[in-house]
């Protein structure tokens, strides 16, 4: 099954086009990583599939169900099924950490006993159950990833997106993120996005690696299915 699906997507900013007919479909349960150096328009891509940011052409499906075409909106983000974490991890920062992974679960109107389940199973798979009530200026970058991860997996979403979450971090906390990411893929079977500039990041963490360069995606685009 085919999870996202792009159809000939275009964007410009001020007049200037970052995506030029970008077609790509996403399988169920893949590990797409979408390789490129800064600028190439991978941030943009995510965020079209978020419903962050709007096509001027071009359809996006996710679950077979069309989300966006040519300049509409037509299924907001928060009814995508999506979670995303981003290259800044936007952090509240006078939220705990419980705080922050619940504020996703209290907009999307999960009942509270539910959503202490979730935030507890989270903090355990992510390994920060001893630190629920710190705020993130008292985390550790590694720990602030964790909870930027658990916030987005917290809605249990088929699709999780990510926007070079791991750039910031000293190599050897890069690879024990990026092998962590894996295993919780690998457990709950959601679909992974994955952009990043990295090519060992990308090698690691992919079941397909596509090459995205001046707006345009370079090589196979079909779903491994």
């Amino acid at each position: 099954m085919r999870m996202v699906e792009l159809d000939k997507v275009s964007k410009a900013w001020n007049g200037e086009r970052v995506l030029m007919g970008i077609s790509l479909a996403i399988a169920q349960g893949e590990r797409l990583v979408v390789l490129g150096p800064s600028g190439c328009g991978k941030t943009t891509l995510l965020r079209l599939i978020a419903g962050f940011v709007v096509p001027d052409s071009g359809g996006i499906e996710i679950a077979g169900r069309l989300v966006a075409r040519d300049g509409h909106i037509l299924v907001p983000p928060e009814q995508r099924h999506l979670g995303m974490v981003f290259q800044d991890l936007a952090l509240w920062p006078h939220l705990s950490v419980w705080g922050n992974i619940e504020f996703g679960l209290k907009a999307t109107k999960v009942p509270k006993e539910e959503r202490w389940l979730r935030i507890a199973r989270m903090l355990k798979r992510v390994g920060l159950e001893d630190l629920a009530q710190r705020k993130p200026a008292e985390l550790s970058g590694g720990q602030r990833q964790r909870v930027a991860l658990a916030r987005a997996l917290a809605p249990e979403p088929d699709v999780l997106l990510l926007d070079e979450p791991l750039s910031s971090l000293d190599p050897e906390l890069n690879r024990r993120l990026r092998d962590e990411i894996v295993g919780l893929q690998e457990r709950l079977g959601f679909t992974l996005v994955h952009v990043t500039h990295n090519h060992e990041e990308a090698a690691v963490v992919a079941t397909r690696v596509v090459h995205m360069a001046r707006g345009r995606i370079d090589g196979p685009t079909g779903a491994s299915v």
